[in-house]
């Protein structure tokens, strides 16, 4: 098990990204949640397997049908194993 931290950069915010992401994440059986931040990014913390993380970073790289994902930063570590579910951090 892994953790995948990513943030999206480009045009992410009120193109339904996170709910999008949500959708996705609980598609690939992983953990965590999405937000919203000040500066326009939106960021991921995930955790799950390999591979469902792999899938999910890919993913993120398109995004939402509306939005514009200009560059994705993701760093990769041990998972925790603290959340129960995928979750839209308001």
């Amino acid at each position: 098990m892994q953790r995948l931290t990513a943030l999206v950069y480009g045009h992410v915010q009120g193109v339904a990204f996170r709910n999008y992401t949500q959708r996705e994440a609980k598609r690939l059986k992983v953990t965590g949640w999405v937000t919203n931040l000040p500066d326009g990014t939106v960021k991921v913390v995930a955790e799950g397997a390999d591979e469902a993380l792999t899938q999910l970073e890919k993913w993120l790289h398109k995004g939402s049908p509306w939005a514009r994902v200009d560059r994705v930063d993701a760093e990769w570590s041990d998972a925790s194993g603290e959340f129960e579910r995928f979750a839209v951090q308001q």
